[in-house]
C-alpha cells in the first residue's frame, strides 16, 4: 500500500533569516515525524520530504503561513516505504550550487513553459513561431543515463557547477533555436535558463516543474526511460511509480552524492 507521501518543492525568494528559519523548521519536521532534507539559503528554499500524508500536508500548510512561501506548490508522489532515513534541515550558500553569483533568480525568473505546451511543440516539431525546438538536459550525466527526452542535448556534465563552462563551449549550437531547459523538478533549469539569457540567447525557456511535473501532466510523451531521484526510490517511471523501495540518508542533502558513488560508464 502506497501510504507515504513524497514531496519536493523549491522557491527562489530572499530569506535573510535563513538560520532562524532553519531552527523553526527543524522543530516542526521532528514533531511531525517527517524525514528528508530542507535546504535554506539567502536565495530561497529547496526541500525533499516524505511521511504520512496528513503530516506532510500539515507541514506544507505551516510553511505557507510565511507570506514569502504562501505560493509554494510541492510536487507529490506516493510510495510504499519511507525513502529517507533521517531529517536534515541545513543552511547553505546556495540552494542549488552553480558558483555563478550574478545569477540571482529572486530578482526575476526566466520565462517558463508548461508541460502541455512543451508536449505540443515536440508533437509539431517547432514552437508557435515556427522556430525549431531543442530540449537541453541540465542534469548530471549519470542522471541522464536513466532517461531523458528524445533527442535532448546532453553536455555530459559531472555536476551542476560545470554548466556555465559547458554553455560557453556549446553556446553556438543553440543560436536561432527555441531552447527548453529541463531538470528533475525545475530548480536547476531555472538557474540554467537565466544563465543562457545572460549569455545573449534570445529564445530560452525553463520547463515549469521539471520532468516530474511533465510526467504528471502529460504521461511522459517524448520521454524515454525513467527520472533519477536523489532518494531511496532511485528513479521514477512516467506514471511516478518507484523503481526501488530502499531509503537514503543523504541523497536529498547532497545532490552530488549519487555521482560520487556512481561508477562511470561510457562517456561518464
Amino acid at each position: 500500500m502506497n501510504d507515504i507521501l513524497n514531496i519536493s518543492a523549491y522557491k527562489f525568494v530572499p530569506l535573510p533569516d535563513a538560520q532562524a528559519l532553519r531552527d523553526h523548521l527543524h522543530e516542526q519536521t521532528e514533531a511531525l515525524g517527517l524525514k528528508g532534507t530542507v535546504l535554506l539559503a539567502e536565495e530561497g528554499i529547496n526541500l525533499f520530504l516524505a511521511g504520512p500524508g496528513a503530516a506532510v500536508r500539515e507541514f506544507v500548510a505551516a510553511l505557507r503561513q510565511d507570506p514569502r512561501l504562501a505560493d509554494l506548490t510541492p510536487k507529490e508522489s506516493w510510495s510504499a516505504r519511507q525513502p529517507f532515513r533521517k531529517m536534515l534541515v541545513k543552511v547553505k550558500r546556495e540552494i542549488i550550487r552553480m558558483n555563478h553569483p550574478t545569477i540571482r533568480p529572486p530578482a526575476g525568473r526566466a520565462p517558463a513553459v508548461t508541460a502541455p505546451t512543451v508536449k505540443r511543440w515536440l508533437d509539431q516539431g517547432h514552437d508557435d513561431a515556427g522556430r525549431p525546438v531543442v530540449t537541453l538536459d541540465t542534469r548530471n550525466a549519470f542522471e541522464v543515463d536513466h532517461g531523458s527526452f528524445e533527442g535532448a542535448i546532453d553536455w555530459r556534465i559531472g555536476k551542476f557547477s560545470d554548466f556555465p563552462a559547458a554553455l560557453r563551449d556549446h553556446k553556438a549550437e543553440l543560436a536561432g533555436k527555441t531552447v527548453v531547459s529541463f531538470c528533475t523538478g525545475g530548480i536547476r533549469c531555472e538557474k540554467a535558463a537565466l544563465l543562457m539569457q545572460e549569455a545573449g540567447l534570445d529564445h530560452v525557456y525553463q520547463l515549469e516543474g521539471g520532468i516530474l511535473k511533465y510526467f504528471e501532466e502529460t504521461g511522459g510523451a517524448h520521454y524515454r526511460g525513467s527520472c533519477f531521484v536523489f532518494d531511496g526510490r532511485e528513479a521514477l517511471a512516467p506514471d511516478l511509480s518507484a523503481r526501488s523501495h530502499g531509503n537514503s540518508a543523504r541523497a536529498g542533502e547532497d545532490i552530488h552524492l549519487a555521482h560520487k558513488l556512481h561508477k562511470p560508464g561510457p562517456g561518464g
